[in-house]
């Protein structure tokens, strides 16, 4: 197999990127595979990059005796954390700069998102997508923490309904 994609990468010139999310949850043996795949001749030529993406268990999963060989092959390595308030804060603000309404979301509704994120850049744009996508259907010219309390505040003693077209209603938050 590594000399067919020798072969592949000789003449197509292109050199193929493998990304694995999730990898924290990826078994021991396909990174073995994965391992004895990347390279030929001892690890002088590389016949596959592969970008593994995943949480602090991945870190933990690389570090143990079985898949140190591997772990050693890593060559480099970014570790995103949480980010704070403000910085999610400073995410959205662009967010909707670049978007063309800046005012869209109150300045105590960006930073309530920022916050019930939890660090989350990727939380924070769902929470925000939400919004929005209500704000749309209500017609509102301005997202505020009123609309987020509707949506997210305390439970009223009956069940949301589930919305149309959305494989997730409010009732399951």
């Amino acid at each position: 197999m590594r000399e067919t994609w020798q072969r592949h990468i000789d003449a197509s010139l292109l050199h193929p990127v493998l990304l694995i999310d999730e990898a924290q949850v990826t078994a021991p043996a396909v990174f073995d595979e994965l391992r004895l795949l990347t390279s030929a001749e001892l690890d002088r030529k590389i016949l596959l990059t592969v970008v593994l993406a995943g949480d602090e268990r991945l870190v933990d999963k690389l570090r143990t005796a079985q898949l140190a060989p591997l772990d050693s092959r890593v060559r480099v390595r970014l570790h995103l954390a949480s980010l704070s308030p403000e910085e999610l804060r400073d995410h959205l603000a662009h967010m909707l700069d670049a978007s063309g309404n800046p005012a869209l979301m109150s300045k105590e509704l960006m930073d309530t998102i920022s916050e019930r994120a939890c660090g989350n850049l990727r939380a924070m744009a769902q929470l925000g997508e939400e919004i929005l996508e209500i704000g749309a259907e209500r017609d509102v010219p301005q997202l505020d923490e009123q609309l987020f309390l509707e949506l997210f505040g305390v439970p009223d003693s009956k069940p949301r309904e589930k919305r149309a077209g959305r494989g997730r209603g409010k009732a399951n938050r």
